[in-house]
């Protein structure tokens, strides 16, 4: 083998080696949140803008490179969900969603589990449903609430907590779309 093909088949691995990054940093932000301050106060933040910024990388990487692959489209939205579902926990353990939040918090951990239940059914019937572009602007929304609700700052509550309901919202909206595009897959009839 040449060492360009070998550049190539690595390159075609990039992306896939950040999406698996964001899996793999989970453990380490949720233990993040048991240490000491200020560690505690920071280190959650940093690992999860860190782990954000891997979602646009892989997605810009597999374009460019044209490196799309199978196992990033599986991994890429599961990556993504685990992410803000742990997240999402751990922000309701210390208090920092609490009361009346909780509600968008669970519509979003509700909507991430039926979709992935729905994708699991439509692969099993050979269908593929692809990310739609307002699904990427939900995800943007939730990772940009979380971090803004992980900033140590009393400043920085409200605007995550509305910005948390906005994502709430776009979720149920994409839940709904994603579901309406099933429903003809649900007839036995159906291939």
């Amino acid at each position: 083998m040449n060492a360009k093909y070998k550049a190539t088949g690595l390159r075609r691995q990039v992306p896939n080696l950040l999406t698996a990054a964001r899996i793999v940093v989970i453990p380490v932000l949720i233990l993040a949140f048991y240490l000491d301050p200020p560690l505690s106060d920071w280190l959650p933040l940093v690992l999860f803008v860190l782990a954000s910024a891997t979602d646009w990388f892989d997605g810009k990487l597999a374009r460019a490179w044209n490196a799309r692959s199978k196992l990033g489209q599986f991994m890429d939205p599961i990556a993504d969900k685990l992410l803000v579902v742990a997240v999402i926990l751990m922000l309701a353990v210390t208090g920092d969603i609490s009361g009346v939040h909780v509600i968008p918090a669970i519509a979003i951990l509700c909507r991430e589990m039926f979709i992935s239940g729905l994708r699991e059914f439509l692969a099993f019937r050979n269908v593929e449903m692809p990310v739609s572009n307002l699904a990427k602007w939900k995800t943007t929304a939730q990772m940009t609430a979380l971090t803004i609700l992980l900033v140590p700052l009393d400043a920085a509550v409200v605007p995550g907590l509305v910005l948390l309901w906005v994502s709430a919202v776009l979720a149920v909206q994409t839940g709904w779309v994603y579901l309406s595009t099933a429903m003809p897959h649900f007839r036995e009839d159906a291939p």
